[in-house]
């Protein structure tokens, strides 16, 4: 047989594996109602990787494809494994059921989903971590929303959009950082310019987080129910300010550019130290609740709802989940098949409209099929770097739009590293969240309305 394995492949052979892979996730999560989307992304590996036989790809080309995919995603498994053992620990220390007992006495149901959102947009913004943010505070306030009687969906969307507002606008953030890098421009140059899509996006987002607030309505007998889960967490634990040290410390961290992956570590480590020392957990069980996450009893079942989750094991789920959807990119890259798709959509790209809307389509296909929000920033920011020099438009108009599509589409896909790491922190799936993470789906969307109108497009000097 003779190898088309130098050559590119057509868009329609290429889109072939994307096709079944929509396909399987349909029938897996919709017809059968099965919550696990592992075979069906395991199922569009499997078509990626017997067009790549037929194309006279060996085997071991695809299997080298595979390692390469899921070495990407190495760190954020690490992360992952970190932040397992450090939600069972904040739980066990007390840390977690203290921020929730003080989310209760002071947030009022009416002004929940602004209130969260502003919260987890500023420490994103300190941070520049939205998966510090949404594993630490993101988890209390959805404990917290949980005590209010509040919709889960809604609740989980307010906190996805304050987490990704810091990712994608703090100087801290890895995205923000190499986006520009990208793009070929500097890093402040960057941010001021994507305020043009971030300020309205985020306005826009806390309005409607506001309104649907005041205009619900909500059972007063909730109230009795607040007051009866505050009343068993702070009999079942010794609730103190003092268990505030560990949150602090991780800000403290971050601000001080630490490591993402130390951070959290200590973290932890104070997190089991506080269980042992000031709640009198035994040191056996504090490392029980490390690997296979917290498991109390506290008498009431909604409390313990709340609090029996996190662990090192807890986070195998998703683990397994980053490693077949980064499997099945690492086939569709080494097949070439990523590759034709996005030149595909850069031939659309025939003015600066149409140039701007391919960048965030590309951007969102990539975190679609690689699964990655650095590889949804990176492989599109090189693809079309060149294209916007041609255009006459300044590389920060690329940097912007590889974050309002890369960065902040990445937690709306299941599948995606962001995705099931959302999935895993809040308790619910990307699919029933996105509709209500009103930022991440208004910034590219208003990134294309601002192409079209030509307001906040930057030309090089040469073009002016």
């Amino acid at each position: 047989m003779t190898s088309d394995a130098t050559k590119k492949p057509s868009l329609i052979i290429s889109m072939i594996p994307l096709l079944s892979l929509i396909i399987f996730l349909y029938l897996v999560l919709q017809v059968f109602a099965l919550e696990d989307p592992h075979m069906a992304i395991i199922g569009g590996a499997a078509v990626a990787a017997i067009i790549g036989l037929l194309r006279g790809y060996k085997w071991e080309t695809l299997e080298e494809g595979i390692t390469e995919g899921i070495q990407v995603g190495m760190k954020a498994i690490l992360i992952l494994m970190v932040v397992g053992v450090l939600i069972a620990s904040w739980i066990a220390s007390g840390i977690v059921p203290f921020l929730i007992d003080l989310g209760l006495g002071l947030l009022h149901p009416n002004i929940f989903y602004v209130a969260s959102c502003a919260i987890c947009a500023v420490i994103s913004l300190a941070t520049g971590s939205s998966w510090t943010t949404a594993g630490t505070v993101g988890v209390a306030l959805m404990g917290v929303g949980s005590g209010l009687g509040m919709n889960e969906a809604i609740a989980a969307g307010a906190i996805v959009s304050g987490a990704y507002f810091g990712d994608k606008l703090s100087p801290l953030s890895d995205s923000t950082n190499l986006a520009p890098a990208v793009a070929g421009t500097e890093l402040f140059t960057h941010i001021r310019h994507m305020l043009y899509t971030t300020v309205p996006a985020i306005s826009i987002s806390l309005i409607i987080y506001l309104l649907i607030g005041i205009l619900s309505d909500f059972d007063s007998s909730q109230m009795s129910d607040v007051s009866e889960i505050r009343g068993v967490i702070q009999a079942s634990y010794k609730l103190s300010p003092i268990l505030i040290i560990a949150p602090a410390l991780v800000l403290i961290m971050v601000w001080k550019k630490t490591p993402a992956l130390p951070s959290l570590f200590v973290a932890s480590m104070i997190g089991i130290l506080l269980g042992i020392f000031y709640q009198g957990v035994e040191t056996s069980k504090m490392l029980e609740y490390a690997f296979n996450g917290y498991s109390g009893d506290s008498g009431n079942e909604k409390v313990n709802e709340l609090l029996n989750k996190g662990g090192l094991s807890g986070m195998m789920w998703t683990i397994s989940l980053v490693f077949c959807a980064l499997g099945f990119g690492g086939i569709m890259m080494k097949t070439h098949m990523l590759e034709t798709i996005s030149l595909a959509i850069l031939n659309l790209a025939t003015n600066t409209a149409k140039l701007v809307g391919a960048t965030n389509v590309s951007c969102v296909i990539m975190n679609l099929v690689a699964s990655d929000q650095y590889l949804a920033i990176t492989v599109p920011g090189k693809m079309f770097k060149e294209a916007y020099a041609k255009a006459g438009l300044a590389p920060q108009n690329l940097s912007r739009c590889l974050e309002d599509a890369g960065t902040l589409t990445s937690p709306l896909i299941f599948w995606n590293t962001c995705g099931a790491t959302m999935k895993n922190f809040l308790g619910i799936a990307p699919h029933v969240f996105a509709p209500y993470a009103f930022f991440n789906w208004l910034s590219p969307i208003i990134s294309i309305i601002l192409a079209f109108t030509g307001w906040g497009i930057t030309r090089t000097k040469e073009q002016k």
